[in-house]
């Protein structure tokens, strides 16, 4: 095969790649902020659900995970949920979305939980309603504050994306390892290291565009 050939097939697997991962910023992101506003209820059971739940997850490898959605529910229940190229696809991004919303849960909470009493505390002097505040006063407080574990875990995720290959979807190490280390070339495993670079880099330079935009909220 030659490096055209190699570099096309390798581009359809971080295609995939990219899909899961973009997929999974989409729904693990607002997944997160749920999760980490029931962490914080009131409602001590609610409270307790979340917390163990991301307990749970924090605790446990990403890869079992991915062998619990994709297998268990055969095993306990004799229901096959994902079947065939699109099913590994979507257990993939049902372990992906789940585990990266547990941490992002805790970073918002984090985040949230950062904030001085002090500045609801004026906001309510002056009449402002709950929502008022959140939006008004913390909300852009608490994106600076969290923009760089946010980052961290973002590029993380990047990588991570190499793990569905455990379940057969058809990323770009399952690509590199069915097409081309079965039959003894093993340069490409290496030259799969410049197309995660290259989008490492861009994300890293996207983040740091948007933590220059917010150093005007001072904290």
């Amino acid at each position: 095969m030659d490096f055209w050939t190699i570099t096309l097939r390798l581009l359809d697997g971080f295609g995939v790649s990219c899909l899961l991962f973009l997929l999974t910023l989409v729904f693990s992101l607002p997944f997160g902020l749920v999760i980490a506003f029931g962490s914080m209820s009131k409602f001590k059971p609610l409270s307790w659900l979340c917390r163990t739940v991301v307990w749970i997850i924090r605790g446990t490898p990403l890869m079992l995970q991915l062998f619990v959605v994709f297998y268990v529910p055969g095993i306990l229940f004799n229901v096959q949920l994902f079947s065939g190229d699109n099913g590994r696809f979507l257990a993939a991004l049902v372990a992906f979305v789940i585990n990266y919303a547990c941490y992002f849960s805790e970073i918002y909470r984090g985040g949230i939980q950062s904030i001085p009493r002090g500045q609801y505390e004026a906001a309510e002097v002056l009449g402002m309603t709950a929502r008022e505040t959140f939006f008004s006063v913390i909300l852009m407080q608490v994106v600076k504050r969290i923009l760089a574990p946010m980052s961290n875990e973002i590029i993380t995720l990047v990588k991570d994306t190499s793990l569905a290959r455990v379940i057969a979807v058809a990323e770009i190490f399952f690509v590199n390892e069915s097409d081309f280390l079965t039959k003894g070339l093993v340069w490409p495993l290496f030259y799969i290291a410049v197309f995660f670079l290259i989008f490492v880099g861009v994300l890293t330079l996207l983040f740091r565009y948007f933590e220059k935009k917010l150093d005007y909220y001072k904290i």
